[in-house]
């Protein structure tokens, strides 16, 4: 049983560390664009995501699969509401035409989908099958941890990804944490990963439509 947990922090630990990595290096140390901080990040965090299911056996097309319909709804549902948070951020400049389908995908399809990968549906997917292969989820007080601790292993790696930038490091972590806590909540609440992966990607969209260059769900903005 110890070993189990031992391997699941050992796990966390790394998915945060490797986000302040990235984030500290590549946006901090090199001040690269957003568009080409991009590449390294989406590389190296699809390299980890696929050693991480790999060497856990754990299939993430069954991940999908199981209880779709809810990860849906409430991935749609958490998706609308973070989309009322960045309109009520200031508007910036947008691309138009081919740019703009650019953006999209870039920072809004592929950016949202790897950052809800990395952030709140890794921490989650692990926790829980540690509680698992100890069997405490056929137990409700089982569950009830398991659910709180897969909460809070989210809000450290999404903690330490954010510390890497230099413009988290004041009062707008709070805002990040807040909103990666309802995304990680859509995922609990509908037991799939899509209530995350889409409700992320909903507002990564809403934010390049807004302006990449003033909505907070865009990193890094260098000035």
């Amino acid at each position: 049983m110890i070993e189990v947990f031992i391997g699941s922090l050992v796990w966390i630990l790394l998915t945060g560390l490797l986000g302040l990595f990235i984030s500290a290096i590549f946006s901090n140390k090199l001040e690269l664009e957003r568009k080409y901080f991009l590449i390294p990040y989406v590389l190296i965090m699809s390299v980890f995501l696929y050693f991480f299911f790999s060497l856990n056996n754990i299939s993430f097309l069954n991940l999908i699969i199981e209880n779709w319909i809810y990860g849906i709804v409430v991935g749609v549902i958490v998706g609308g509401f973070l989309v009322k948070t960045v309109r009520n951020q200031p508007k910036s400049q947008t691309n138009t035409g081919s740019k703009l389908i650019g953006q999209l995908l870039w920072f809004g399809v592929i950016y949202g989908i790897i950052d809800s990968l990395v952030l709140n549906v890794v921490p989650v997917v692990i926790i829980w099958k540690s509680f698992e292969m100890v069997g405490f989820t056929s137990l409700w007080w089982g569950t009830v941890i398991a659910l709180v601790t897969s909460f809070a292993a989210s809000i450290f790696a999404t903690l330490l990804y954010h510390i890497g930038y230099q413009e988290f490091r004041n009062k707008s972590m709070a805002f990040v944490l807040i909103g990666n806590s309802l995304i990680t909540i859509a995922y609990l609440i509908s037991l799939n990963p899509l209530g995350a992966i889409l409700s992320h990607t909903i507002m990564h969209i809403a934010a390049v439509y807004q302006g990449p260059e003033t909505t907070l769900q865009l990193p890094p903005h260098l000035e």
